[in-house]
């Protein structure tokens, strides 16, 4: 970026900040309008709809994290958000992703203390393929399992841990760092990402 662009960039901003910036209780609340809905087999239905643009996602959440783990006996919360990706009955391994990026789609999914969750986002015509392949991979997971994805998936995970803890700088501090702040019996006290399982 060249110095007269800078000078500019900050000119406007020194201009467009004159304005003294609103306080929270200045603020209007964020309205999110959303239909809640819960199915009889118990699973909460969360639908928002905006138009303003053709693209749809689908994000599913289960309530189970590493803090559903026991302490020695951590990394599986983590574990099953890998293997939920190895295929379903009715979309075997790599059908779930093919079929998402031929309609334009992607996905991905992430596990916390909590929850884990999967979300898929793309054109809003390719909102059917989603919902078929969440609802396939809830219902028809396990016939697909066998202990080579498991152990396949497992590797997979200590590589992750060796990469973001391990082998980067100051990385272990990420590892350390529960333990400091809970008790040991509290299930905020390990990482979520886990230990157990790279002696399994």
């Amino acid at each position: 970026m060249s110095r007269p662009t800078l000078v500019t960039l900050m000119v406007f901003g020194l201009a467009s900040s004159a304005t003294p910036p609103m306080l929270p209780a200045q603020m209007a609340p964020i309205r999110v309008p959303a239909t809640v809905d819960t199915l009889p087999n118990g699973l909460r239905l969360i639908i928002h709809q905006d138009r303003s643009a053709p693209v749809a996602t689908v994000n599913v959440w289960y309530h189970v994290g590493s803090g559903s783990e026991k302490p020695g006996r951590t990394g599986f919360a983590h574990l099953f958000e890998h293997l939920m990706f190895m295929g379903s009955e009715h979309a075997p391994y790599p059908e779930f992703d093919r079929r998402l990026e031929a309609a334009g789609a992607n996905n991905n999914g992430s596990t916390t203390e909590d929850r884990t969750n999967y979300y898929e986002a793309g054109p809003a015509n390719a909102l059917p393929l989603m919902l078929w392949l969440e609802a396939d991979r809830m219902g028809y997971l396990l016939p697909t399992m066998d202990a080579a994805k498991v152990d396949a998936q497992r590797d997979i995970v200590k590589n992750e841990r060796r990469q973001s803890y391990e082998n980067q700088p100051y990385g272990m501090v990420g590892d350390h760092m529960p333990r400091m702040l809970y008790p040991a019996s509290h299930p905020y006290s390990w990482t979520v990402i886990g230990l157990s399982l790279i002696h399994i």
